[in-house]
């Protein structure tokens, strides 16, 4: 049979030698490489006694902002979960009613809202991609669990609360801080 290329190896069956039937050098080399690690600096860290520093834009917990006057901004428009690559975000919209003007700022909002935090990569397309600026990455660390469901958060984990407010505003831009000092704007009102 004819061979369809010429990349084909003869491999040689060379008895080793009695130095290397012994793996004594590698045995040294590999003592040598553990004894250079064992006198340098760990980089591993006691987390829960000692906190990492992490820069202005890490990409943490997720958090659904509110206005200034307390309402959700969220208005269940769906690009977030267009956005997301891994379509972790699913959310169900209702009508606002009257009686519920102080609770939501437009007239359409997210009755229900999870993030499953086991299929999120915190690449932060869900903050790009929202236009009324209702959900954001903030600085917290998603915490572990042994068991899934946890892991999905809803509303009742992800919406800010009135009392303890979060700080974003070192993920934003400049000309956006400035864009929404503007209350002209009816983004902004």
């Amino acid at each position: 049979m004819e061979k369809l290329t010429n990349r084909s190896k003869v491999v040689s069956d060379k008895k080793m030698s009695f130095k290397e039937r012994l793996y004594l050098p590698a045995v040294f080399k590999g003592m040598g490489i553990t004894l250079k690690h064992f006198f340098q600096k760990k980089a591993t860290i006691n987390y829960p006694e000692e906190k990492r520093e992490f820069s202005d834009i890490y990409r943490g917990r997720h958090v659904l902002k509110r206005d200034d006057e307390g309402r959700e901004r969220c208005t269940a428009c769906g690009l977030c979960a267009l956005a997301c690559p891994a379509e972790a975000i699913t959310m169900i919209a209702a009508e606002r009613k009257p009686d519920e003007k102080h609770l939501y700022r437009e007239e359409k909002y997210a009755a229900d809202y999870k993030i499953n935090m086991l299929r999120c990569i915190f690449c932060g397309l869900c903050e790009e991609a929202c236009p009324k600026e209702a959900i954001f990455l903030t600085q917290e660390i998603v915490k572990a669990d042994y068991h899934r469901e946890p892991l999905v958060y809803d509303k009742s984990l992800l919406v800010e609360s009135v009392d303890n407010r979060i700080d974003v505003s070192k993920r934003q831009t400049p000309e956006v801080l400035a864009f929404k000092k503007d209350k002209t704007k009816r983004h902004n009102r």
